[in-house]
């Protein structure tokens, strides 16, 4: 019987193409800058550009009413952090603040305010009007209020010592992230989007450069096998992903304060999974395409906008449409957003890790035995 017709691998080949991409790598500025000044620029932009904490909006108050309860709740309202509370002579002047967006919201305490709760006719109440154009920030006008209205009807009751039922105590914990500061919720999920774009760029242009520059047909003419030729395009780009990926780590750490709570052997691990999808799927779009414009253009649409809009990042999945919902099951951010989001905020390793670590598994192994069948060691 003859040997086997499938060529083994070759470990001397393997190295000697691993170390000609490496050449190629250094002597191209444009992969050190995608691998290294991209994720610090889109990091910054991500993290501090968008940003899902209501701080230091401003909201008219108009009072009606000079009670002794009225200007309690005046107090409770003004000591609260992270909004700018501006007094207003009159509904009209404040409505017209409203309008041209000089304010986001005012609360009017109505002139028998004081007078209901002396009387305890359980009918007080303050209006509140928010600006409804941005509705995000109407929930935190109405949520601020709301909860300055909770504060000073707990220090009424105690004041008065009131007696109808049994104290209860309200103690609110938040876990994962205590201080409610979006951007340690934000800048994971943005590490998974900037690793997608790397990822998918970095490989959409290695196969089209060889075909643009002509090197393909010299590499044909060798022994090399269609095996050591992928895992020549994968193996440095993985080390240059990974790279940049304790690039970004640090810069979320030490310069942008997000906490880091989990493992970094669960992390880096998660990482490798992932770049198995972005580097497949870039491999495959420079595979197909074979034109460096092209396959970067197609790696910008198909892996930055997906990865941006579907995978959880600033959107809720739960809120999409059902067919959207069933859509971000192919797209490997979502999976990996989530997982980062994760790590960084528990030291807790959850069935949602392992889950999102079989997905990644099976996406991974999808791009990349896509990009095998496209690989042809013809020139055709």
């Amino acid at each position: 019987m003859s040997h086997t017709m499938i060529p083994a691998l070759s470990v001397r080949r393997l190295f000697a193409l691993c170390r000609k991409e490496t050449y190629q790598i250094v002597r191209d500025p444009s992969s050190i800058l995608i691998a290294f000044v991209m994720p610090l620029i889109l990091l910054f932009v991500f993290g501090y550009g968008i940003n899902l904490d209501a701080n230091y909006l401003r909201i008219g108050l108009l009072m009606e009413d000079s009670g002794s309860a009225a200007l309690q709740f005046e107090q409770t309202l003004r000591a609260g952090n992270g909004f700018d509370i501006h007094s207003g002579n009159s509904r009209q002047a404040l409505m017209a603040a409203l309008v041209r967006g000089e304010i986001r919201g005012m609360v009017i305490i109505k002139n028998d305010f004081s007078t209901k709760v002396q009387l305890g006719q359980g009918a007080a109440a303050i209006q509140v009007l928010a600006d409804g154009s941005e509705p995000n920030t109407a929930q935190f006008v109405s949520a601020y209020v709301n909860g300055a209205w909770a504060r000073w009807q707990t220090a009424m009751g105690q004041n008065r010592a009131l007696q109808s039922g049994p104290a209860i105590n309200v103690e609110t914990r938040t876990w994962f992230n205590p201080s409610n500061v979006s951007r340690n919720f934000l800048v994971p999920g943005s590490i998974a989007v900037v690793m997608t774009i790397i990822g998918a760029l970095l490989t959409s242009l290695v196969v089209a450069r060889e075909w643009e520059r002509g090197t393909m047909e010299a590499l044909l003419a060798t022994p090399v096998t269609k095996v050591e030729l992928l895992l020549s395009k994968i193996i440095p780009y993985y080390v240059l992903g990974m790279a940049a990926m304790s690039l970004c780590l640090l810069v979320a750490v030490f310069v942008m304060a997000v906490p880091f709570r989990g493992s970094l052997v669960a992390l880096f691990g998660i990482s490798s999974l992932f770049l198995a999808c972005a580097l497949g799927q870039g491999l495959y779009l420079s595979t197909v395409l074979r034109v460096q414009f092209n396959a970067a253009q197609a790696a910008l649409t198909v892996a930055f906008l997906p990865a941006m809009m579907l995978s959880g990042f600033v959107f809720e999945i739960s809120s999409m449409p059902h067919y959207l919902q069933w859509l971000t099951r192919i797209i490997p951010a979502r999976y990996f957003a989530n997982s980062l989001q994760t790590l960084f905020q528990t030291d807790l390793v959850t069935s949602a890790l392992y889950l999102n670590a079989l997905y990644l598994c099976a996406l991974g192994v999808l791009w990349l035995g896509l990009t095998a069948l496209k690989t042809k060691r013809t020139l055709d």
